[in-house]
C-alpha cells in the first residue's frame, strides 16, 4: 500500500497562516541518499505567473540551502502535532554535522524525484522558478531590518510552482 496519495490543489483546504506560522513545515531537498531538511515557519501560498506557487525563505548559513540551491525540486512536509519535538530538532540542529533525520525520529521518503518526510500528513512538491536575496535598502518598514536581521543574514526568497500535492494514504 502506498504511503501517500496524490490530491488536487483544488482539494486543499487549510488556513495558510496557521499552517505555516503555527504548525510549521519541513523543507526538504535532495535525493533519498543525499538530502537535508529544515524547519520553517515563514512562507506563503498564492498565485503568480498564472501558476499555483509557494514561497519559502532560507537564511544563507542554513545547510539545507546547499540542497535548495543544487536541486530544482523541493518538498514542504506538514507533520501532525505529535512531531513538534522533531520540528524543533530540525530547526535547531545542522544536518552538516549530525544525522538530524535520525535524531528527530523521522525518515526521508523518495517522492516525485526528490525527498519528503515519511511521517508527514501533507506534502507539497515544488519546482523552482525564481530566487532573490532580500535587499535591506528596500524595507519600507525599517524596523524589520533591526528586529529580524541583527546579524545581517538576509533570507533568500524562493518561489516554487506547486507541481504535486500528496496526503497521507488512509
Amino acid at each position: 500500500m502506498a504511503l501517500f496519495r496524490e490530491i488536487s490543489t483544488d482539494d486543499l483546504s487549510f488556513n495558510p497562516f496557521s499552517k505555516i506560522l503555527k504548525q510549521w513545515m519541513l523543507i526538504s531537498a535532495g535525493t533519498e541518499k543525499d538530502c537535508n531538511t529544515m524547519t520553517a515557519s515563514w512562507g506563503m501560498f498564492g498565485g503568480l505567473w498564472r501558476k499555483n506557487v509557494v514561497q519559502i525563505f532560507i537564511r544563507p548559513q542554513r545547510f539545507t540551502k546547499t540542497f535548495i540551491d543544487s536541486y530544482d525540486l523541493v518538498t514542504l512536509s506538514f507533520l501532525p502535532e505529535r512531531y513538534r519535538e522533531a520540528l524543533k530538532i530540525c530547526g535547531t540542529i545542522s544536518g552538516h554535522d549530525t544525522d538530524k533525520w535520525k535524531k528527530a525520529g523521522i525518515s526521508p521518503y523518495p517522492i516525485n524525484g526528490t525527498v519528503a518526510v515519511a511521517e508527514a500528513e501533507l506534502v507539497i512538491v515544488g519546482k523552482k522558478l525564481y530566487s532573490q536575496f532580500f535587499d535591506p535598502k528596500l524595507f519600507v518598514d525599517k524596523t524589520i531590518d533591526a528586529d529580524c536581521y541583527p546579524d545581517k543574514d538576509y533570507h533568500e526568497a524562493y518561489i516554487y510552482e506547486v507541481c504535486r500535492v500528496f496526503e497521507k494514504a488512509r
